[in-house]
């Protein structure tokens, strides 16, 4: 399964969240085997911007794993409202 999360974030605050979710993400790589992303929607909207944390490849048990990362973090403080998760599964080729 992939997970996307999805939240929003002053840009005030995007150079140290960055530098947070960077190093969340790179604590917890080795664990999953592939390599997360972090991206963000090329326009803000009244100084807002969109961002998106992609894990290709998640386990089951990652979503708690990210949860507790992102709270250790203290991710929280830097984003303007929730964090977003989604959920995607890969559908099997046609014949």
């Amino acid at each position: 399964m992939d997970l996307y999360v999805y939240y929003k974030v002053q840009a005030a605050h995007a150079a140290a969240l960055r530098e947070a979710v960077i190093a969340m993400q790179a604590a917890l790589a080795p664990g999953l085997g592939v390599a997360p992303q972090l991206k963000r929607r090329p326009q803000a909207q009244d100084g807002v911007q969109t961002w998106m944390e992609v894990y290709p490849g998640a386990t089951a048990a990652f979503p708690a794993q990210l949860d507790a990362a992102a709270a250790h973090a203290g991710l929280a403080r830097w984003t303007a409202g929730p964090r977003h998760v989604e959920i995607f599964e890969d559908l099997p080729p046609c014949a």
